[in-house]
């Protein structure tokens, strides 16, 4: 399975030393030039630009080739160019974590996962302890509402 992956999926993960999880959850990932720029911006945390400097071979990064469709055009360049090349390349499923646009990719029928919906399917499988995963994001910059935060913790006991 081939995903798109937005910044925030990837920071969070790399942050919490969960970012291992991708390959073994999707198999490949692939980040437009604006992730990748993102990832690498001054004001992004030293842990995570270290890690996209020396990106392992599952991530690939790639140059969308299309105009983006006008309904895009008020979300965040990562996100717009992550939901444009999953609709260029054909592939059903994005990470993303910001409201609009997750909004903006169900609407054109993709698939959305979440650094937390990330986090509960890598419990799921064994992977990780989802409770202990969710206490090291809280303790970054991540947002989450009481509700959300209880309803994932309600269905990962």
């Amino acid at each position: 399975m081939i995903v798109v992956a937005d910044t925030s999926p990837l920071n969070y993960l790399v942050l919490i030393d969960e970012v291992d999880l991708l390959p073994a959850l999707f198999g490949e990932v692939l980040i437009p030039q604006a992730v990748f720029q993102e990832l690498k911006h001054p004001k992004t945390p030293a842990k995570v630009q270290q890690w996209i400097s020396h990106f392992p071979a599952w991530l690939e990064v790639r140059t969308v080739a299309s105009a983006p469709s006008p309904a895009l055009m008020k979300l965040d360049v990562g996100e717009r160019e992550a939901i444009q090349l999953a609709l260029e390349l054909g592939i059903s499923t994005v990470l993303l974590d910001e409201t609009d646009g997750r909004q903006e990719a169900e609407n054109l029928h993709l698939e959305v996962r979440g650094t937390l919906g990330i986090l509960e399917r890598g419990a799921k499988l064994g992977k990780i302890n989802f409770r202990q995963a969710l206490s090291k994001l809280e303790q970054s910059n991540f947002r989450i509402s009481p509700a959300v935060r209880a309803a994932f913790l309600e269905r990962n006991p």
